[in-house]
């Protein structure tokens, strides 16, 4: 069985920096693509970033030239965010693609004064 398992969020000021992690376990090799996507309180889910396993990225254009992502192996991607604002607040989620997507269970990013 796949687990996608995030870390890294929490609360900071506008402003500041997180980096969130995500690993994958189980027996699966070699994503198609790894990323996050981000659900704020009465918004719909939204891609953030997305990595395929070429390299090739996607940002969401709210987030560009702050945040980055990387992925140092097959199971791990990664999402540096700075200048964090308050509209970036939100339930962070690590997602993957081979044949099929899965997710994690979300990681809280608060950010407030």
């Amino acid at each position: 069985q796949v687990q996608l398992v995030e870390s890294g969020g929490g609360l900071v000021q506008p402003g500041g920096s997180l980096r969130l992690s995500c690993t994958a376990s189980g027996s699966i090799f070699g994503f198609n693509s790894m990323g996050w996507y981000r659900r704020a309180p009465g918004k719909e889910r939204e891609l953030v970033a997305i990595q395929s396993a070429s390299g090739s990225t996607q940002y969401a254009d709210s987030v560009k030239g702050r945040f980055t992502i990387s992925r140092d192996n097959a199971r791990k991607v990664y999402l540096q965010m700075n200048n964090l604002k308050p509209e970036d607040m939100a339930v962070y989620y690590c997602y993957a693609w081979k044949s099929r997507e899965y997710w994690g269970q979300g990681t809280q990013v608060t950010v407030s004064s």
